[in-house]
């Protein structure tokens, strides 16, 4: 039996009508944010909005690349709310053999507004399923989502339990407890098996809280030029893939955030640190998650929140770490810690379920 040709179409707030993803990011160095952005908007407003322009750019290239050994992937496409209606024509045209996945992503759904339920209750109609990896919590702070529910196939959240919101899921509806995980794609930046013996702090939008800038400063008198700090909230996409000259990432995320289950995830970049060779230190978080089974395997470096002592000693360890332990890191975090892995994995096991379904 041939795989399901699957064609996943990624709604993008920053992208216009359905293209393909690949003509979709060559377009990008380009393109002006004025559309996007207040006639007010400062330079800070501006630099910020092409980090998140970009960062979901990334994203969708990683659905441009899903791969999945029982699919078949069509060429990926994406659309912004101005396209949704040429998207909704172009689905009722949908070839029987092909698989349609409309896929979102963190609080998107929002973009929409009012007409969020009548497109998923029309596209379900017409065959298209319905993925959303939220990343967040989003069944408690996402004000639409028991609209979008009873319309899900694929849910990939970052909170357990769920919120009383999930009790309106579909049956059949796959969810998926997965919290962060890198938006690269797999392998993409080559292994460097020769790092600068230095680490680098990875800032974000937090900025230099007192708690951070009380490591920052010990890690400074402690590892001197071998210390490397990026206060910026994020480093550019085009900048990114240059990490792998660092052996270590120092990425002391999490407790600041105001949700729970943010507060356990520290974000994604402890995730993209490994899939570009660097080993990441992560301070532990309040409930701990998945980072501590990631630690607990040697993909991750962990020290107590505050205790400048121990995280000392895991960024030593990070720097001690052989070209064969850094290795391995980098091929597990490449292969199972990325967006386009997880989304594929759970799309695959959807087809498959229904598959089972209709033989028994």
């Amino acid at each position: 039996m041939s795989a399901p040709r699957c064609r996943l179409t990624f709604f993008n707030p920053w992208a216009a009508r359905p293209e393909e993803i690949s003509a979709y990011l060559a377009g990008l160095p380009g393109e002006s944010l004025d559309a996007h952005l207040p006639r007010s908007a400062d330079l800070r407003l501006r630099a910020m909005a092409r980090l998140d322009r970009d960062w979901y750019g990334e994203c969708a290239r990683c659905f441009a690349a899903a791969e999945h050994r029982e699919l078949a992937f069509l060429p990926a496409l994406t659309v912004g709310p101005a396209g949704l209606a040429e998207f909704i024509a172009a689905a009722q045209r949908r070839p029987a053999s092909e698989e349609w996945w409309l896929v979102f992503m963190a609080h998107h759904p929002q973009k929409i507004g009012a007409p969020l339920v009548p497109l998923c209750t029309f596209l379900r109609k017409h065959g298209v399923r319905i993925a959303y990896y939220a990343f967040d919590e989003a069944s408690r702070e996402m004000p639409c989502f028991a609209d979008l529910a009873p319309h899900l196939d694929v849910l990939i959240h970052d909170e357990s339990p769920l919120g009383p919101a999930a009790a309106a899921l579909r049956p059949g509806c796959l969810a998926l407890h997965r919290s962060w995980v890198a938006n690269v794609v797999p392998f993409a930046a080559p292994f460097n098996p020769e790092p600068e013996e230095k680490i680098i702090f990875l800032g974000s939008e937090l900025g230099l809280t007192p708690h951070r800038r009380r490591q920052i400063d010990h890690l400074r008198s402690v590892f001197k030029d071998r210390f490397v700090v990026w206060h910026d909230h994020s480093v550019s996409v085009a900048e990114r893939a240059g990490l792998g000259r660092y052996a270590v990432g120092f990425c002391p995320e999490g407790r600041k955030f105001s949700t729970p289950a943010m507060a356990r995830s520290h974000t994604d970049r402890p995730f993209w640190s490994g899939c570009l060779g660097l080993v990441p230190v992560s301070e532990d978080s309040t409930a701990g998650g998945r980072l501590d089974e990631l630690a607990d395997a040697g993909l991750l470096m962990r020290y107590p929140h505050g205790d400048l002592a121990a995280l000392t000693a895991a960024c030593e360890q990070a720097l001690a770490a052989t070209a064969e332990q850094r290795r391995r890191i980098y091929d597990h975090y490449n292969r199972r810690e990325t967006v386009g892995v997880v989304l594929a994995e759970q799309l695959a096991r959807h087809v498959a379920g229904r598959v089972e379904r209709a033989a028994a």
